[in-house]
């Protein structure tokens, strides 16, 4: 190719760019060329990041679509999440936040195209990587193969997306341009012939238009279907992108980053993440500057709410709960207000299109507040919301009892006046330890802690544990070990206890929890305690849970996410469009340290704070 040729090139590259920053008014055509994609016939690159609809309020939606306008981008990217829509067996919900068709056509009015990624797993951080828990109660059932259980589930979730979705695509006047199929498949397996079977039931579902797969470089070899665009995870050098996507399509692109890192996640107990901006903005120009599509991964995380948070584990690492906020260290922060890394991008993404384009100003940052200290008025032992057992030989798993997330009390009843090891098999994922309604410590499946030494008073002794769900691992070899509670055994004295009691406290509704007010409030027995602050006027703010020890919280009925000492995070987002002027309620799930009643709303995120083990409440008193 000549010169001439090659900026003639370039420039229909630019100028599709700029197409897409064009509001969308008429049907479009999208097809793969030797090198780039085809939007109506010219040359297109897409400038993509991802939003993921259930982490960010649905009233928020449109905000964060103009935001992402601002910084230059023509597409959004977002997951479709099989839990939230498919949450019990044959029941499906695509209603208020979990409505991911009217989010497409809110991109759509924002002049934005949408990739579409509904793949059954979408890993994510999410809890379970996306699958319902209730998989795992059929028997024989394994996901990301061929087992004939799992390939009618998933058969039955992806027809129902499709008819939400299929709609949307553009090769029917909507704005989804392409729609993977699986997620980085590769680092799990390397069976073509269940790609192909995934394949074919999107085509079923109605996913006529363009299909793709995505992995990362190690893996796209094995998670590429023949005859599909494969894309490339985690990879940013223009040379080592193209000779990728060339060896697994023919020799030829179009070339796509599907997750271009700005930065990482965080779990709990371990450092905040962030990486420079200045690190990744001339690395972006490069693969812009190359014709290359990215999506970023993420351009706004948001929060991960209602015990939605996965987990990692292998072999190697001990067990590491994702923490509620999904800031990112994005372009854009958990509350949407763009950052210096969204600026620099910005920057870079305009020296990258065509001449004179103007994009659209940065909105001015939202207020944010301090509220009121939080005046509560009630508080009700987690003992005093125990009602309808179910009893049982063993201790059942939340899976056993038909519970997705939040705790489960299991109680039996032993012989006293000794001291022993109580030793429970396998514990997932955190316990608080009682005898005879007094807390006598906790263990944690992150420190590899399942023992605990017991002192038993004479006489029979009521033996309770709290276990919470701390978040299904999301990621690798464990997918189909991710039952929670106790999910083997629990030994004294190396005996097996037996005769279980176990009451479910899933929290799904908050309002419908009993507002018993506990006669007193005994050290290290969990309570559920209600309250309110009041704010002169709606602004987004951030509870301060730096003084307190572990748990949930809630603010006008919305599970905002959980908290923990530990850190990194200190603070949970409290957003504006689930806010009211003057009174707002607050429900706060405290495990550690139920004496705790200073909280306040404050106007800056804390995400950066760890502390010390000597500064945290003891796991074994």
């Amino acid at each position: 190719m000549n010169k001439i040729a090659r900026k003639l090139a370039l420039l229909g590259l630019l100028l599709s760019a700029g197409q897409g920053l064009q509001a969308q008014t008429s049907s479009h055509t999208f097809a793969l060329a030797d090198s780039v994609f085809l939007l109506d016939g010219k040359p297109f690159q897409m400038i993509s990041g991802e939003i993921h609809y259930p982490r960010v309020p649905r009233e928020a939606w449109r905000a964060r679509m103009k935001m992402a306008k601002a910084m230059g981008l023509n597409s959004i990217g977002t997951y479709v999440f099989w839990n939230v829509h498919e949450p019990e067996k044959g029941k499906y919900n695509f209603s208020g936040n979990n409505d991911i068709a009217e989010f497409v056509r809110i991109a759509k009015e924002e002049g934005l195209w949408v990739v579409l990624r509904p793949s059954p797993y979408v890993c994510a951080e999410w809890e379970f990587g996306g699958y319902p828990y209730w998989l795992q109660n059929i028997k024989g059932l394994e996901v990301r193969g061929k087992e004939p259980q799992y390939l009618q589930a998933y058969r039955n979730y992806i027809k129902e997306v499709g008819k939400q979705l299929a709609p949307l695509q553009v090769n029917h006047g909507g704005n989804i341009l392409m729609v993977q199929i699986e997620n980085e498949y590769g680092s799990y397996g390397a069976d073509k012939e269940y790609l192909d079977i995934n394949r074919k039931m999107f085509i079923e579902a109605g996913f006529d238009g363009i299909l793709y797969t995505c992995d990362p470089q190690a893996a796209i070899k094995d998670g590429h279907l023949p005859g599909l665009l494969p894309a490339i995870n985690g990879v940013d050098d223009p040379k080592k992108v193209k000779s990728l996507i060339n060896e697994n399509h023919g020799g030829k692109g179009p070339y796509y980053i599907a997750e271009w890192y700005p930065a990482w996640f965080d779990w709990w107990g371990t450092k905040h993440h962030t990486v420079p901006a200045e690190q990744y903005a001339g690395k972006l120009d490069t693969a812009l500057r190359a014709g290359i599509s990215i999506n970023m991964y993420m351009f706004h995380g948001g929060t991960t709410r209602d015990f939605m948070n996965g987990a990692n584990f292998n072999d190697k690492n001990p067990y590491e709960p994702q923490i509620s906020s999904y800031d990112y260290d994005a372009p854009l922060d958990e509350a949407g207000n763009a950052t210096h890394k969204f600026m620099k991008f910005r920057e870079a993404i305009q020296r990258n299109l065509p001449p004179g384009t103007v994009l659209p100003a940065v909105p001015a940052a939202k207020p944010a507040t301090a509220t009121s200290a939080v005046t509560f008025t009630g508080s009700t032992s987690i003992f005093d919301l125990l009602s309808n057992p179910v009893s049982n030989t063993k201790p059942l798993t939340f899976e056993d009892l038909n519970q997705a997330y939040g705790y489960v009390m299991y109680r039996t009843t032993v012989n006293g006046g000794t001291r022993q090891t109580l030793k429970i098999k396998d514990l997932r994922d955190y316990g608080v330890v009682f005898v005879n309604g007094k807390r006598v410590g906790a263990l944690d499946r992150r420190l590899y802690q399942d023992s605990i030494q017991l002192d038993l008073p004479k006489g029979k002794v009521r033996l309770d544990i709290l276990v919470e769900n701390m978040g299904r691992i999301n990621f690798g070899p464990y997918l189909l070990k991710n039952k929670k509670g106790i999910t083997e055994q629990a030994l004294l004295g190396g005996k097996e206890l037996k005769g279980w009691q176990m009451f479910r406290l899933p929290f799904d509704n908050i309002q419908s929890v009993p507002a018993k007010t506990s006669a007193s409030i005994l050290p290290g027995v969990p309570q559920v305690k209600r309250g309110y602050f009041t704010i002169s006027k709606a602004a987004d703010t951030y509870l301060d849970f730096s003084n307190w020890g572990k748990g949930v919280v809630w603010v006008n009925g919305h599970n905002l996410g959980k908290y923990w000492e530990i850190g990194p995070q200190q603070t949970v987002y409290v957003p504006v469009e689930w806010l009211k002027s003057g009174r707002n309620e607050i429900i706060v799930l405290e495990l550690n340290k139920p004496e705790q009643v200073k909280l306040q709303g404050v106007a800056k995120p804390i995400l950066d704070v760890l502390k010390p083990a000597s500064q945290v409440v003891s796991s074994n008193k």
